[in-house]
């Protein structure tokens, strides 16, 4: 039997002690999920998904990415896109690799900029072509750029947990990086498991060695992807730490194009389900979240693998 979001369920209880009492979700199911579709998604699907997902409270949506096309054909259609769902939601993030997709962003009026890091060398050579250091550099007039543009940037940064060539990745490797893209000005700091391979202890270590020098809890996010099952735990554990800002994807899309081991984001009503039982705000209908997850499904031609997605929308 399943238990529709009519009957109270989850149960909501007054939010513990040391965790946040609200937490921000940044969606992003309509560019780190859809990047990853064999075929790609007409423009009008993925404008319709992104404002279905803002019609269900979702306030912080990453619209899609400013790449060549010839990396991410999925996303081709940015310059198109963007126009279409500018003002869909409070916040639309953009990806860009580079000082040319900053260029196609700010000419499109896009005000909050991401750039895309590697905290391993293996992956910086895999999605960038280049090594860490040379990835930082390349990013750092984007950055300087878009913050002279006025433009919020945050900074993604994968293979914090562990990396499929290399194995675990030290801390100070991890911390070192964080570090140089705070001080090229970043705003926050997105902490990503890339190949799902992170536990409760090891985010709890990478938070405190990044506070330990210097990097404030505040201005940090954390993407999990659910490979061992470990995507919620590990969400617990950063809130418990104090972060508030949470990265997820509708219906669980997603994945990692450039590392083949990476399975698919923690899904954004899985999360919602979570925080709601915890007693912590997220200003997200789960009931129209779902509804969007399942539509979106029916479009891409399969269900969606997000248990809560297959629980609350599962017919007797």
């Amino acid at each position: 039997m399943t238990t529709p979001p009519e009957l109270g369920l989850p149960m909501p209880v007054p939010a513990a002690e040391g965790l946040p009492t609200r937490v921000r979700i940044h969606e992003v199911g309509a560019r780190d999920g859809l990047q990853n579709e064999k075929a790609a998604v007409p423009t009008e699907t993925k404008a319709e998904f992104i404002h279905r997902l803002a019609a269900a409270g979702l306030t912080t949506i990453e619209a899609t990415s400013f790449v060549h096309p010839k990396w991410v054909p999925q996303l081709a259609d940015a310059e198109q896109l963007f126009p279409i769902v500018r003002d869909a939601a409070p916040h639309l993030p953009v990806l860009v690799p580079n000082e040319r997709g900053l260029d196609r962003a700010l000419s499109l009026g896009a005000t909050r900029i991401a750039v895309f890091a590697s905290a391993t060398e293996s992956f910086a050579k895999a999605n960038l072509n280049r090594t860490v250091d040379e990835a930082l550099a390349m990013f750092e007039p984007v950055v300087a750029r878009a913050k002279a543009q006025d433009a919020h940037v945050r900074g993604y940064l994968s293979m914090c947990f562990g990396d499929p060539w290399e194995g675990p990745v030290p801390l100070p490797q991890v911390v070192r990086v964080c570090r140089a893209l705070l001080d090229m000005g970043c705003d926050e700091l997105s902490l990503g498991d890339t190949i799902g391979v992170a536990t409760p202890g090891h985010v709890q270590a990478l938070l405190t060695a990044l506070n330990d020098e210097g990097v404030p809890t505040p201005s940090l996010g954390v993407h999990f992807h659910d490979t061992y099952g470990q995507a919620l735990s590990n969400t617990l554990a950063a809130l418990q730490h104090g972060v508030t800002t949470v990265d997820a994807s509708a219906g669980g899309l997603g994945g990692c194009p450039y590392a083949k081991s990476a399975t698919g984001n923690l899904a954004t009503e899985d999360l919602v389900w979570m925080l709601t039982g915890l007693g912590i705000d997220t200003g997200v209908d789960l009931g129209l979240l779902t509804a969007t997850s399942v539509w979106m499904a029916e479009r891409l031609g399969r269900p969606s693998p997000s248990r809560t997605v297959r629980a609350l929308s599962h017919k007797e």
